[in-house]
């Protein structure tokens, strides 16, 4: 990490929660061993609508019939329907799965995924360029994102930071036991301030939609390496309903793993109710949620070098600044950050643009907008976002003159 940019005293921390209030239940703690990096033995069974007796009955059955052990449910909100969580104590969680799929009570089984954030440790070797290569400077003319609400699906943030304070409207943690960590997480504070660092505050850098709203969800915990962090299919569906709860316009998911059918009916959801959803391609098997229909997925390019970052084989065909971003990074500095997760930042803050000029536009048509509107990469078949070009578009500008 470069030295810290000390900016002043830190303002005193306030960790936002949200309580049982109105049609908004409060989360349910993780069931123990769910926020673990690796819950091999657990599986994940979904209920259809029904009144909360019913889901019981049907959990105490479902526990007795396969010999498992009930380790926690909570009611997903944007569905209407209940997920528990069992630890399988005899045989393999696959095989109780394909016997759950097949049972009436049941609508969904899975296995509990691993999902990682998209961060390359590269070298620190050149200043972070990537506002020019989207042209930040002349689509801020137009838009900031101004009240837009991003959810960042991932680590903790530093909402004391100086270039995120007011920026961070709602946070919440999903992990378990992550409060103490949060403002201390090292990705998402860096997901963050690529999206919404705040711009003429006299410090730092200026994210790509300087006056959106953060609903910063831990869904992650760091891995020792501290860049990196791992995720599993019940906090992340934790996160997703609790981010439709709240009314986020853009889910920020910088991060990938493999195919998951409960966590993909709730992004289904989502994208129903208007959300866009933004994720970073991880390439072969790490390309879930960036391949599913409605999702924009992204690829890191190398601006500085040319051509592209990551897996060879990513399926994505946009890509955005994946190498050298400087972002902010806990306590109140900053840093030089690679990969996909960032180019996912990008342009989830393009799509709170967007969507501050027309709330009106659908996930489809913020997509289309963002793809019509992008630049070919010489010798690829991908092409590169552009923010500004973006804008003018919508606007029905000819050019970011």
């Amino acid at each position: 990490m470069i030295p810290p940019l000390r900016l002043g005293a830190l303002l005193a921390g306030i960790f936002l929660t949200l309580s049982c209030a109105g049609s908004v239940p409060r989360p349910a703690e993780p069931p123990a061993g769910a926020s673990q990096a690796s819950a091999s033995q657990q599986v994940m069974v979904t209920y259809p609508p029904a009144p909360p007796s019913i889901w019981a009955k049907n959990s105490a059955e479902i526990a007795r019939n396969y010999g498992l052990r009930f380790v926690g449910a909570w009611t997903m909100t944007s569905l209407g329907e209940q997920c528990a969580v069992f630890e399988v104590l005899r045989g393999s969680a696959d095989s109780v799965v394909r016997r759950l799929s097949s049972d009436p009570l049941v609508g969904l089984a899975q296995t509990i995924q691993t999902f990682e954030t998209q961060a390359y440790n590269d070298p620190l070797a050149h200043l972070q360029y990537n506002s020019q290569t989207l042209r930040l400077d002349q689509a801020h003319r137009m838009a900031t994102g101004k009240g837009v609400r991003v959810a960042v699906v991932d680590t903790g943030v530093d909402i004391d930071h100086p270039d995120l304070r007011g920026r961070v409207i709602v946070a919440q943690d999903f992990a378990g036991k992550g409060q103490s960590s949060f403002t201390t997480d090292v990705h998402g504070t860096a997901i963050a301030g690529v999206i919404a660092a705040s711009a003429n505050n006299d410090v730092g850098i200026v994210g790509v939609a300087p006056e959106a709203q953060i609903l910063a969800l831990k869904a992650c915990w760091h891995l020792p390496s501290r860049r990196g962090a791992m995720c599993n299919s019940y906090t992340l569906a934790q996160a997703v309903d609790f981010a439709v709860a709240q009314g986020a316009q853009v889910l920020n998911f910088s991060l990938a793993g493999p195919k998951d059918p409960i966590l993909g009916r709730l992004l289904g959801a989502a994208l129903s109710r208007g959300i866009v959803v933004v994720a970073a391609d991880g390439g072969p098997s790490l390309d879930f949620p960036a391949t599913r229909e409605g999702v924009i997925g992204l690829r890191g390019s190398d601006p500085l070098r040319g051509g592209l970052t990551g897996p060879d084989k990513t399926l994505s065909s946009l890509a955005a600044p994946g190498v050298d971003i400087l972002t902010t990074a806990p306590p109140d500095s900053y840093d030089f950050f690679s990969g996909s997760s960032l180019a996912a930042a990008q342009v989830s803050g393009i799509a709170a643009l967007l969507l501050e000029k027309n709330p009106k536009l659908t996930p489809a048509q913020v997509a289309e907008i963002i793809r019509r509107t992008a630049h070919p990469l010489a010798a690829t078949s991908v092409s590169q976002v552009d923010a500004c070009a973006a804008l003018a578009s919508a606007q029905g500008h000819g050019d970011c003159g």
